[in-house]
């Protein structure tokens, strides 16, 4: 099985904190297809570990090892760990991280690329590994050595770009956040309270909004309504899954869902109404 076939149609995008092996085990029951781990799980892997100890059938991707922080043999090295003990269950998605974050910053795209090199020689699979593409440039660096693109902040119109670099074959499987059950007021203000900061200080993303035609006006912080609305699908149920249908509709094998919480939220209801919603 590919790796495109094996993620499913849907995911959970989780920071590496919040994924505990009890959400783990819960997403499986509910019939999502991978746990994205996110916000630069370490190369080393164990944040992966708990959550395939405590699932069968899961997948368990990275989103994404920040190549900056984690050396490429490494990494490697514990990818064939993980792997030996759980065959087949691991995607291994690296990115190149942000200047504003990362004081060694420089030359990126040779960076990734050299990374992407080191990685494959140890022994990960292409297949196994993905890269966090937003620019041509990188799209087609995952296009042409690894399994495919996983993009982050993105709209269904950064999808339908990405495909078209990409290819038919290669797995594009971009996140979305949502925010079920509120009213636009409030499913924007928890939108933007995740949008703003960091992602509109980070210029990776704002320069990709502003390929995608949005203006300065739109990504200046703290985001306008439009912005937000395009970034976070809210509404009813079906609401959000139509959002989240237009990324399918443009190109995407897989949406990696980011669910946003008000304080105080039943995260594990969340999910299994987000599970109805999307018709798993």
């Amino acid at each position: 099985m590919t790796v495109r076939e094996q993620v499913g149609r849907y995911g959970v995008w989780r920071s590496a904190a919040d994924a505990t092996p009890e959400l783990a085990t819960h997403l499986e029951r509910l019939g999502f297809g991978t746990l994205w781990v996110g916000a630069s799980p370490a190369g080393d892997l164990h944040d992966v570990e708990p959550l395939l100890a405590a699932t069968s059938t899961l997948t368990i991707a990275t989103g994404v090892v920040n190549v900056w922080q984690s050396d490429a043999r490494e990494t490697a090295a514990a990818y064939a760990r993980v792997e030996a003990e759980h065959p087949g269950r691991v995607v291994l998605g690296v990115g190149i991280g942000h200047p504003e974050a990362t004081a060694e910053y420089r030359s990126p795209y040779e960076t990734l690329r050299r990374y992407v090199e080191d990685v494959l020689d140890a022994g990960v699979p292409a297949e196994r590994l993905v890269l966090a593409a937003l620019g041509p440039k990188v799209l087609r660096l995952a296009a042409d050595r690894t399994a495919g693109a996983h993009p982050y902040l993105v709209t269904p119109e950064h999808t339908r770009v990405a495909r078209e670099v990409l290819g038919p074959d290669p797995l594009l499987a971009p996140e979305h956040k949502v925010v079920l059950g509120a009213d636009p007021q409030l499913a924007r203000a928890l939108g933007r309270q995740r949008v703003e900061n960091p992602y509109l200080h980070l210029s990776n993303y704002t320069a990709n909004l502003r390929r995608l035609g949005w203006s300065e006006d739109d990504i200046a912080p703290p985001g306008s309504d439009a912005l937000i609305d395009a970034l976070v699908a809210h509404g009813s149920d079906a609401d959000v899954a139509g959002s989240l249908e237009e990324h399918f509709a443009a190109g995407a094998d897989h949406v990696a869902v980011q669910l946003l919480f008000p304080p105080d939220a039943d995260v594990l209801e969340g999910y299994r109404q987000l599970a109805d919603a999307v018709g798993l």
